[in-house]
């Protein structure tokens, strides 16, 4: 994949939280090396506060986030993706748009932090234990040399780390 930058789709139901995140951290942690965007199959329609909250932790923006419906990145005029990783386990099972340009594809699934019930301080502590294993996947990936791996070789460490804990 000779090519810079990378655009990067996170995908899950809501795009509200999980997603958003990992779109925040590749956002962060990736440089001018990838464009990162989040979308989801069923948007809610809002970010989660929490989500935000996280990210702002991260010393990473938390402005400029919205839920948005995967098919905005199926349409004409959508910017070409390189990679679709899917961070939820219900997206995992949908089926999914074409996507255009055969991006390489992965699932990361990760629980949901939003359905975390409890106070206040366990579920801030759940949307950071869902953010740290995002971190370290998004810097596993990060660590990968994308122009030197062929397709082959680059799809399966792809998949290998979403079964990468912390």
């Amino acid at each position: 994949m000779p090519h810079s930058p990378y655009n990067v789709l996170f995908l899950c139901t809501g795009n509200s939280a999980r997603s958003i995140l990992a779109e925040g951290l590749l956002k962060g942690l990736g440089g001018d090396r990838f464009q990162a965007y989040s979308a989801g199959s069923a948007p809610m329609g809002t970010v989660h506060p929490l989500a935000l909250a996280t990210l702002k932790s991260y010393s990473l923006p938390s402005d400029g986030y919205r839920s948005k419906s995967w098919d905005e990145f199926a349409a004409p005029g959508a910017p070409s993706m390189d990679f679709i990783i899917t961070v939820c386990d219900n997206a995992a099972g949908e089926v999914c748009p074409v996507w255009p340009g055969r991006p390489m594809t992965a699932h990361w699934g990760v629980p949901d932090p939003a359905a975390h019930g409890g106070s206040e301080d366990e579920r801030a502590r759940a949307f950071h234990g869902a953010a740290r294993v995002l971190k370290r996947r998004i810097e596993l990936f990060l660590s990968l040399p994308l122009e030197r791996l062929d397709a082959m070789s680059l799809q399966a460490e792809l998949r290998g780390i979403g079964k990468t804990q912390e």
